[in-house]
């Protein structure tokens, strides 16, 4: 639920930021302007889910939970009304699980973006897009102890594999990456589950991947990203990621606005045109901070920093249709993208 006790405010800075968007009601034009900053800047050259009370406590062999606890309901925002949204709360009501609650409960404790598909392994949450053959969105909590080196897990032991939880007609297979001049990159990354080998090798589940451009993003700039989450376990008490892609539209010749991306394979694969990560930082004091993503699946200069990719989180959830950390009252934010929100 989104809660903004000094809308004036952001309303004027989210006008500031994007003025098209404002008047014009535009998200595309103002994504699209705001990607050609971005290029100037870092010369860029290119559900249905049932509460029948079970718990998830069992997985079947390939990782995947089919039934959800009960006690996690009240908490899934996709499915909150929308008046409700309009109540201004001054606590946050969504407490700490505790570390025997089920794993899915403690990785979604602020809502789901969206109820899509929603499949829970071992370590982290995705929601599928059957069409795309692509995750929506991929959901992680890390920690300093799930993050920590591991010398018994080993991530070249892992293979990239079907997910054999999806209809035949919907998921991706290896042949489909093959000689396609992308990698097969990881929304939820090997790094950040290292408790044991299991939770390592259902990250390379092709469920969690997503074509992206090799070097100069996915073993560079999105791989420092990744870095950058795990670093931040070191002074935090949590840190909730999500990951997932966007197909943002570019304006043509004509002057038109178009959604344009490649598939590979017979398949029909989606190369998103860019992805986000969203992080929640929760500090061992309680303090909430926010960091928003957004990069465009291409090469990107190593010098370019990973700040000039922050970007208002509204931008990320109306171009992917998702509620991100709706769950939060927005005055329990202390920074949003590193600076202060002004009413602390």
């Amino acid at each position: 639920m989104r809660s903004w006790s000094k809308s004036s405010i952001l309303k004027n800075k989210w006008c500031q930021f994007f003025s098209v968007a404002c008047t014009a009601g535009s998200l595309g034009y103002a994504v699209a302007k705001y990607q050609s900053s971005v290029n100037d800047h870092t010369s860029i050259k290119t559900s249905g889910i049932q509460n029948d009370g079970w718990s998830c406590q069992n997985f079947k062999d390939d990782g995947i939970c089919s039934r959800f606890p009960s006690s996690l309901f009240p908490q899934i925002s996709a499915a909150t009304k929308v008046q409700d949204s309009l109540i201004t709360r001054t606590e946050d009501l969504v407490s700490e699980p505790s570390h025997e609650s089920p794993r899915i409960t403690q990785i979604m404790r602020y809502g789901f973006p969206s109820l899509t598909n929603v499949r829970s392994l071992d370590d982290f949450v995705i929601s599928y897009d059957t069409r795309t053959r692509i995750p929506h969105w991929v959901f992680e909590h890390l920690t300093a102890q799930n993050v920590a080196k591991n010398d018994t897990v080993d991530r070249s032991k892992s293979d990239f594999h079907e997910d054999g939880s999806i209809h035949d007609y919907f998921r991706s297979t290896n042949q489909d990456y093959k000689r396609s001049g992308y990698d097969r990159g990881h929304m939820a990354a090997a790094g950040n589950h290292r408790l044991n080998q299991r939770h390592c090798d259902q990250t390379f589940l092709l469920s969690n991947m997503a074509p992206q451009v090799g070097r100069g993003f996915n073993r560079d700039k999105w791989n420092e990203l990744e870095h950058h989450c795990r670093q931040l376990t070191r002074k935090s008490r949590n840190v909730y990621v999500c990951t997932g892609p966007l197909f943002l539209p570019r304006s043509e010749d004509d002057g038109n606005l178009y959604v344009k991306y490649r598939v590979l394979g017979s398949n029909h694969v989606a190369v998103p045109t860019h992805f986000f990560k969203v992080l929640l930082i929760e500090s061992e004091s309680r303090d909430m901070h926010l960091e928003s993503y957004l990069l465009p699946n291409a090469a990107i200069e190593s010098s370019t920093p990973l700040s000039t990719f922050l970007v208002p989180v509204e931008v990320i959830e109306r171009a992917s249709g998702l509620l991100l950390f709706d769950k939060i009252n927005k005055v329990k934010f202390k920074t949003v993208n590193g600076k202060s929100i002004g009413w602390f």
